[in-house]
Parts: structure tokens; sequence; C-alpha cells
């Protein structure tokens, strides 16, 4: 399976935090639409990310549940089809939640940066250190630890958790 180095944070002022992406001068930059329906699996986390009627992608991940930079390992299935693979999907496992958002992806070096607004949830960032052949967790972790820091991501703002779970927590969201 491949591996990145990722953290999540929340976020309580888009605007700004978009500038200091843009500071530094992203190699790509796309807005997309994406709805992620999570199933029932008896470990790690799979979801079906559908971006168009035939677009999507099918994403099975394990990651611990921590704040800090922390490493995931991952596959991904591309589909032309989303509807048809989530209808068989949710028969099979069983669906445990959806959520929609809407994100600003940037290429920062080997780094996915996400500007993340979830429908019920509020503002996030993500950072995904994809790590390349040879590459250390530590090697990551100092790559994620020095964005952090030039984004203003502050370790009381970090989330230990995926958005699903976010969703599924009692009460209200902070």
């Amino acid at each position: 399976m491949a591996t990145n180095i990722e953290i999540k944070a929340r976020v309580y002022d888009r605007a700004r935090l978009l500038q200091r992406v843009a500071a530094l001068k992203p190699d790509s930059a796309v807005m997309l639409e994406q709805v992620d329906t999570f199933y029932l699996t008896p470990h790690g986390r799979l979801k079906l990310r559908t971006l168009g009627p035939a677009e999507g992608q099918l994403v099975y991940y394990e990651r611990e549940d921590a704040g800090g930079p922390r490493p995931s390992q991952y596959e991904v299935y591309y589909t032309q089809t989303p509807s048809l693979l989530g209808m068989v999907l949710g028969q099979a496992l069983g669906v445990r939640g959806t959520l929609r958002k809407k994100r600003w992806l940037f290429m920062v070096g080997q780094t996915r940066v996400h500007v993340d607004q979830v429908e019920d949830l509020g503002d996030f960032v993500e950072l995904e250190v994809v790590l390349q052949p040879g590459q250390s967790h530590a090697q990551g972790r100092t790559i994620a630890e020095e964005l952090m820091g030039r984004l203003g991501i502050q370790e009381k703002d970090l989330v230990d958790v995926a958005y699903i779970d976010l969703l599924e927590a009692p009460g209200p969201v902070e």
C-alpha cells in the first residue's frame, strides 16, 4: 500500500488560510465538490468518493487516530461508474454514512494541501505528504511540521479522527 504522512486541523479563517497557501506558490490548484460515502468494515476505513456521474475513487485506508503527523496507508481504485459501485458496496457491506464537501486541492511539492468546507462540520485543512520510495516516516513528519508552521496550523486545532467520526459524534461539533 502507498503511504503518506498526514494531519487534519480545524480552520477558523478559511480566506486567510487560502492566502497562506497561495503564498507557498503551489504547483497546481483545483476546487472539487465531493460526496464521500463510508462503508462498514471490520478494520480500516473504506469510502467511495464521488466527483461526478462518471468519476469516482474507492479509497481504503488504515490510519491511527492521533492528532499529530501520522502515517496513513492507502489504496485507491478509480471508477467511471461510482453510482453502480456504491450500490453494490452498500448492499454488501452496509453504509456507515455520507458527507459532502467542497475541497480546494493544492500540490505543494510532494504534499497535497486540502482546504475543506465540510457540510455540517465546518472548515478544515489536511496535509498529506506523499512519501517517495525510500523516504522515512520521520522525513515526512518533518515536511508536514514545516508546512504546519508556514500555514499557521496550531497543535490545539489538530483533529485525530476522520470526518465521518466527527459526524457520528454525539453533541455539538466544535
